[in-house]
């Protein structure tokens, strides 16, 4: 089988496809024939040597890669919620070695869901890490009610485009940032209000916020603590929260919180059930061919994609 091996952080011209034997299946596990992977601002920055490096540089080799959606090619002695043929998809063993850069992925079954019939393998990799980060930030962490103010940074990006999308479903008021050019595809996503952060300050336009999702962090995240009501609360998740923030927030009586995402079947059930009903799509921005995951890569590095970036195999 064909698996693009990262041979040493730094740049794309690291990302080298190889041949390899396709995997063994354990007993609690399937073998995916892998159609689509989504490419994430985590993928690109673990390539770099950030992101997620530290966890990564014991393996070799090293296969990049967490978010697929394919067909069961094999099943474990011990699955019995698929069987061979199902079409699948998920995030695989987040934040570990996912090895999803591949055509043959195994993936722990309890990590993955069936993929709605009426949706493309396209549209069902990329609702997997960002629209999970999306939905444990606002479902499980936050707990989102009907009626609150919420915030969205970053709304027309892969996280963004479904936390406007979840937030309204849970019966929020939503506010998404992006740039002006976006303005009209946030709002069609079911923001009720757009702020483009590059001529609007964010204390000028919005306050009493009960919760704030952070895509971008930095200055972001300081500005968003202004404009938070006391006893609301903010997720930041691109990476951490320094002391000085964690300070701010106690001051302002705001719960501020970081979480990585974490792999989950029945999350993603939450999601396939979602997308069938097209309460929740799945914006592709580009797609990309196996081979060409390198650019595909720098796509996502532009940090100005709407919606997802896919490779197909």
């Amino acid at each position: 089988m064909k698996a693009i091996v990262l041979k040493e952080f730094g740049g794309v011209e690291n990302l080298e496809e190889r041949e390899f034997t396709k995997p063994q299946v354990a007993a609690a596990e399937v073998l995916v024939a892998v159609k689509a992977i989504s490419i994430n601002p985590v993928d690109v920055k673990t390539r770099a040597g950030k992101g997620l490096a530290g966890r990564m540089k014991e393996f070799d080799p090293l296969i990049l890669g967490w978010d697929i959606s394919g067909v069961v090619a094999e099943v474990g002695t011990g699955v019995t919620a698929f069987k061979l043929g199902d079409e699948v998809f998920g995030m695989v063993n987040f934040p570990g070695h996912g090895q999803a850069y591949a055509e043959y992925v195994l993936v722990p079954a309890r990590h993955l869901t069936l993929k709605p019939k009426n949706i493309s393998h396209e549209e069902a990799a990329a609702a997997t890490l960002a629209a999970l980060t999306a939905w444990q930030a606002l479902k499980v962490h936050a707990s989102i009610k009907h009626g609150d103010r919420v915030l969205v940074h970053a709304a027309s990006g892969g996280v963004g485009h479904y936390a406007v999308q979840l937030a309204k479903h849970l019966g929020a008021y939503v506010i998404g940032t992006s740039s002006a050019i976006n303005k009209d595809f946030v709002l069609g996503l079911g923001a009720d209000e757009h702020i483009d952060y590059q001529t609007q300050a964010l204390e000028g336009s919005v306050r009493d916020l009960d919760f704030a999702l952070d895509t971008i962090g930095g200055e972001t995240t300081d500005h968003s603590l202004n404009v938070i009501k006391e006893g609301g609360a903010i997720i930041s998740i691109p990476s951490g929260l320094s002391q000085a923030v964690v300070d701010k927030a106690k001051e302002s009586g705001v719960i501020a919180s970081f979480f990585l995402v974490q792999s989950s079947g029945e999350d993603m059930r939450s999601l396939a059930d979602l997308l069938e009903k097209k309460i929740l799509r799945s914006v592709v921005a580009e797609t990309f061919a196996f081979g060409e995951m390198g650019h595909a890569h720098l796509r996502v590095e532009t940090g100005r994609t709407k919606g997802k970036v896919i490779v197909t195999i």
